[in-house]
């Protein structure tokens, strides 16, 4: 590894970048420089938080692709953050770099949600070709997932959650929701939604959109939280939050 180092500030996880952004959360300089270079040269753009209460802030904030947790780490501990990852980002693969190597350490790290395990000290080949691993497999999970917000939606078991919370609707509900979502952000006519999700044309004297529409808002409504599906007078309805 190279010289230890001052820490460095934590990048700004919101950039757009092309190269898959990796989170590492970490407290030991020597160990995040050596990351930070060998990650980079592997093609990752990366991002640090050198303490439990910066890496908390960023895992919230999102805009990363994967992370690499350390356990031991000063303000919280690398479990309560692994269990915000999952309660806030549930599909980015975490992939835990610790020093505690026991079967037990591990067995734990797992079962609260890392996707793999690293014990220190590690090889950068060996992190690397695992972090591959786990964004291939993230990306082919996501290709049968569709998320909004706290909204998700599995194509395959045709589950849909919000916040975590299961929501129960029937096919014609749950097609629906796959159109908004897929058109998210946009206004779509009443005409656009008949024929993308009942295959008819125009029919001005249906109101069938409309009454689905209330369906869905009524299932998807938490306490104090709306469904997020906004009417646009006379034109159709926008899936997002209000503007």
């Amino acid at each position: 590894m190279s010289e230890p180092t001052v820490c460095p500030a934590a990048a700004e996880a919101g950039a757009q970048r092309l190269q898959p952004h990796v989170l590492v959360i970490e407290d030991e300089p020597g160990i995040v420089d050596f990351l930070e270079r060998g990650l980079t040269a592997a093609g990752f753009s990366v991002g640090v938080a050198c303490d439990g209460v910066e890496g908390e802030r960023l895992a919230r904030q999102g805009g990363y692709d994967a992370v690499v947790l350390d356990l031991l780490l000063p303000g919280r501990s690398g479990l309560e953050l692994l269990a915000v990852i999952r309660q806030v980002r549930p599909l980015v693969p975490v992939v835990i770099l610790s020093a505690l190597g026991e079967v037990e350490d591990r067995v734990k790290g797992l079962e609260a949600g890392a996707v793999d395990y690293l014990v220190k000290p590690f090889s950068l080949a060996e992190l690397v070709a695992r972090l591959r691993a786990q964004l291939r497999a993230s990306s082919q999970a996501l290709s049968l997932r569709l998320q909004a917000g706290d909204i998700e939606v599995d194509l395959l078991s045709r589950k849909v959650e919000r916040a975590g919370r299961p929501i129960h609707l029937s096919r014609t509900e749950f097609e629906l929701l796959v159109y908004l979502i897929r058109h998210r952000d946009r206004v779509v006519t009443r005409s656009e939604i008949l024929a993308g999700v009942w295959g008819y044309k125009h029919d001005p004297l249906t109101n069938i959109v409309d009454v689905y529409i209330g369906y869905l808002r009524r299932k998807l409504a938490l306490p104090g939280n709306p469904a997020p599906i906004q009417t646009v007078r006379s034109v159709g309805y926008r899936f997002g939050l209000e503007r």
